[in-house]
């Protein structure tokens, strides 16, 4: 199977009609070897500046949140108006340089155990993930 035909049945599985432009989006995000973290701005920039044209911002919204639905990716708020999407949808912590906007994994073997002292009627944890916003020491 080529590669076209991974990412046009990425887009059919989560509920996406293959278009030129959802391909493009799906490559950019799924053609690569390490974790991408990227808000949907970036993706836009991004597009822009590899196919010089012009891909809507509903359809990169639409299809990164049809992915999100599915599985293919991970949403981490880091606050009330700014969210960011992980290919790595395992549970896993993360820091946010504050000076650059960048996110960056952090590996669970650098967090020591987590204790959560207080518990919910009727829920249990499905998972801890630590966010831990860094900045420049100066």
């Amino acid at each position: 199977m080529d590669n076209n035909s991974i990412f046009i049945e990425k887009l059919r599985s989560s509920g996406l009609r293959p278009t030129k432009q959802r391909l493009e989006i799906c490559k950019l995000l799924f053609n690569r070897k390490k974790t991408f973290h990227f808000t949907i701005n970036d993706i836009s920039k991004m597009l822009k500046n590899k196919t010089y044209k012009k891909i809507s911002l509903a359809t990169i919204y639409n299809t990164v949140h049809s992915f999100k639905k599915k599985g293919y990716l991970k949403e981490i708020s880091v606050n009330s108006d700014k969210s960011y999407f992980d290919t790595n949808t395992s549970s896993h912590h993360h820091f946010l340089d504050v000076n650059t906007n960048e996110l960056i994994d952090l590996n669970n073997e650098d967090v020591d155990n987590i204790k959560i002292k207080k518990n919910l009627p009727g829920k249990k944890i499905k998972s801890i993930e630590v966010l831990v916003k860094i900045e420049n020491n100066n």
